[in-house]
This record gives structure tokens, C-alpha cells and sequence, in this order.
């Protein structure tokens, strides 16, 4: 099916950057939600019990605005791609190191991946200013408890 069932209530131009916009964070939400989920299995050390809670709660964000990003794409007309092959092609998400990690260092890749992301939703939420402020609205508050986040992980770094 090449046209969409669903009508937009934006202009073909508004629709096609919007979209772009959600296509690009829903890739973000869902690689944050697998980088996480991988350091849940393999964290270890003195702080593994808070730290592994703590991804828990992490993967479960992730996973919640990844939904709301999709239904906000689906709802505008444009079809939402969380394949696992489009994640990886074109997520922005930094790599996370494979293997054991010990606490610390969990702490230190979560707070580098999670100012990555925030920049990323940051550069978004501007472009969606003049041409959709209700995907700028969902965008504002995902940011906003992704920087609560990150200041939480970097809160044990200190």
C-alpha cells in the first residue's frame, strides 16, 4: 500500500519533516531501550542491585515514549519503522562496550549515552516548532524526563 490510509491534519511539506523527525527519534528510543536492557544482563560490582533496578526503569522510559513516538507518526499518516535492521542502520545512539562492566562504568556510558540523546531531541524539538507543536509538545516532555535521567545517573558520579 503506497498511500496512506490515514489522513494528516499537516501539509505534505509539515508531514514529511515531522515524520522524518519521529522516524529518527523512534529509532533513538528503541536502541537506548536495547543498549540499556544489555547493561542490565551484564552490570556487576559492589552498586549491581541499584544500578541494575536502575536500567530497568531506564529500558521501561525508553519503551513508553518509543510507543507514544510510533502512535504519534501513525496518527499524523506516516508509518512508524522500529525494525531491528532500521535501529541499527540508523539510530544515533553511541556504542555501548560489550561485555561485563563494572558498575562505574556503566554509569559513565549511560550518562554519555543519555547527553547524546538529549542533544539529539533538543536539535529535534526546534524542528518541530513552526511545523507540528504537538509533536514538539510529546518531543518537550520525552526530553524533559530524559534530562531528569541523565542528572540522576550523573548524581553517582559524583
Amino acid at each position: 500500500m503506497s498511500k496512506s490510509p490515514i489522513t494528516s491534519p499537516l501539509s505534505d511539506e509539515a508531514k514529511d519533516a515531522v515524520g522524518h523527525v519521529l522516524q529518527a527519534t523512534l529509532v533513538d528510543l528503541v536502541d537506548l531501550s536495547l543498549v540499556a536492557k544489555q547493561a542490565h544482563w551484564n552490570v556487576v560490582g559492589k552498586n549491581f542491585r541499584s544500578v541494575h533496578l536502575q536500567l530497568d526503569e531506564l529500558v521501561t522510559t525508553a519503551r513508553t515514549y518509543a510507543d507514544q513516538v510510533a502512535e504519534r507518526a501513525a496518527a499524523l499518516g506516516v508509518t512508524p519503522n522500529g525494525k531491528a535492521r532500521t535501529v541499527a542502520e540508523s539510530s544515533g545512539v553511541p556504542e555501548f562496550p560489550d561485555g561485563w562492566l563494572k558498575e562505574d562504568d556503566v554509569v559513565k556510558a549511560v550518562v554519555t549515552t543519555l547527553a547524546a540523546l538529549i542533544g539529539r531531541m533538543r536539535e529535534r524539538i526546534d524542528e518541530t516548532d513552526k511545523p507540528d507543536p504537538v509533536t514538539q509538545d510529546l518531543l518537550i516532555e520525552i526530553t524533559k524526563q530524559f534530562e531528569e535521567a541523565h542528572w540522576m545517573w550523573q548524581a553517582q558520579q559524583a
